[in-house]
């Protein structure tokens, strides 16, 4: 089985997963590039995976569809354009033979789903959209703090080499956050490295694995000690003088909500 992130737009990545016959597609924000890649490697489209409901996950669905036959599955809640088998928490699918499991995972989107593919003997795929990124997570356009660290923590109890790929190539960036967080975080460091020779070759970063995340991204990692106490001081800071005592003791939900606000400002 062959897993493949085709690059669409300024830094998106639509994954191709196929078996040299048949393929299976996630979150096509486009048709042209898939169409491309489908053809040049004599691929049938057999199904298309939706996360979530934003134009550049979803765009090129339609004319992939009508041009396939190909069969959608897409988010209950969200996308009701699409001619889809819609999927919630708990859905059981077979892709091309394999066994694939829905979760709901909202924060980005309140509706938004991850697929985690068995894949045996091989890693276990997990297609998690705009959720879990390496080394950051998605924004809050939809769901709170408390969905997020939920959709979140039930991610981190996947097996640790599952593999993670997310839509987008965020990876760089992502890590010069989470070393402000974490400035003595070593196996951040080494991901830093490793992930700049990738980019420096323009190899994708993705995917990353469960196991790697547990080590270096603060959104997994808001329990950690040096990971709240780097976010406790930055809500201290961004608080008007002597509202907030500058020893408060935050919630998980807290902590990642300081996180998540400071990385949009970072």
């Amino acid at each position: 089985m062959v897993l493949v992130p085709v690059p669409a737009f300024q830094d998106n990545y639509i994954w191709v997963w196929h078996d040299g016959t048949r393929a299976i597609v996630v979150d096509p924000g486009e048709a042209e590039g898939v169409q491309a890649y489908l053809t040049l490697h004599g691929l049938v489209l057999d199904s298309i995976l939706v996360t979530h409901h934003h134009g550049d996950h979803t765009g090129g669905v339609a004319r992939l569809q009508a041009s396939t036959g190909a069969q959608v599955f897409a988010p209950s809640a969200e996308s009701p354009e699409l001619i889809a088998t819609r999927v919630t928490h708990g859905s059981q699918l077979t892709l091309l033979g394999t066994p694939c499991r829905v979760l709901h995972v909202p924060g980005h989107t309140a509706g938004h789903v991850a697929y985690v593919v068995a894949c045996e003997p091989d890693a276990p795929i997990l297609f998690c959209g705009d959720t879990l990124f390496s080394a950051g997570c998605g924004r809050l356009f939809e769901g709170s703090p408390a969905d997020m660290l939920a959709s979140l923590d039930a991610l981190a109890q996947l097996p640790g080499n599952t593999r993670v790929c997310c839509a987008h190539e965020y990876t760089l960036s992502n890590i010069r956050f989470a070393l402000a967080v974490e400035p003595a975080n070593t196996a951040l460091q080494q991901w830093q490295q490793t992930c700049q020779a990738l980019r420096a070759q323009q190899r994708p970063t993705l995917p990353s694995t469960l196991a790697q995340e547990r080590q270096i991204n603060p959104f997994l990692r808001v329990r950690q000690p040096g990971v709240r106490r780097a976010a406790e001081r930055w809500a201290h800071n961004q608080a008007p003088d002597g509202t907030q005592p500058s020893q408060v003791v935050m919630s998980d939900v807290n902590v990642l909500a300081a996180l998540r606000e400071w990385k949009n400002q970072f």
